[in-house]
């Protein structure tokens, strides 16, 4: 029988925890679902992956018409289900994942994630970066059609405190210049952010605007979305 806390909640039970560069992650399984915890602050978890999902979609969505095999770049592997929607999307060509959490990269590898993500890390369009996001961003030569970038709980909420370097004008300025004219950002966040849409569009983004999911409580999850100019 399961442990409980009152009544229809489920004691998580941990299955790994990992002290990395960034500080402590943990898997925890809470029923038949799994969550992700970073320092202490739950980070995601495999309830509902309609938002993770959204930000791929809205992307594709968004690339101007008659753009073949798009090169996307996720940031984040978290619970795998960003990387599951765009390998399970045969118009997407190169399939890149950042991720600096060697341990998560592992769930997915070889532990309990895996049944989520494995045909997508086996699917031969997808390669995983074992890197830190914002530095990949500053510092490759790569250009991408989408960046669909999940690192934190978004602009107004980190984790981690240099997770902020991503939405900051740098942060930003380096997005916008990985993308190829007419690419698409998205952006996903655990609210809305006003403040973030006007700093896109500082950042010389245009077609900013923001697509929610509802949650049963709560503010919604969202995806910012931002395009760079095609010429």
């Amino acid at each position: 029988m399961p442990l409980t806390f009152g009544p229809d909640i489920l004691a998580p039970v941990t299955l790994d925890r990992r002290q990395g560069p960034h500080g402590e992650v943990v898997l925890r399984r809470r029923g038949d679902d799994f969550e992700i915890i970073a320092n202490g602050c739950f980070l995601m978890d495999t309830s509902d992956g309609r938002s993770e999902r959204l930000l791929i979609d809205a992307a594709l969505d968004a690339l101007p018409a008659g753009r073949t095999t798009p090169a996307v770049l996720i940031g984040g592997l978290g619970v795998g289900f960003s990387l599951a929607r765009a390998a399970a999307e045969p118009r997407w060509g190169r399939i890149a994942v950042a991720e600096r959490e060697q341990a998560i990269v592992d769930w997915h590898r070889d532990g309990p994630l895996a049944e989520i993500s494995g045909a997508a890390l086996a699917d031969p369009r997808t390669v995983v970066l074992t890197t830190d996001l914002v530095t990949h961003l500053r510092t490759t030569t790569d250009r991408y059609d989408a960046l669909c970038l999940d690192i934190d709980n978004g602009p107004d909420w980190t984790v981690t405190d240099d997770n902020g370097n991503l939405y900051s004008p740098a942060g930003l300025a380096d997005c916008h210049a990985r993308l190829t004219p007419g690419g698409v950002l998205a952006v996903w966040s655990a609210q809305p952010s006003e403040k973030f849409e006007q700093a896109l569009r500082d950042a010389g983004f245009h077609g900013v605007r923001t697509e929610e999911v509802g949650v049963a409580r709560g503010v919604p999850d969202v995806v910012h979305l931002a395009i760079r100019a095609s010429r």
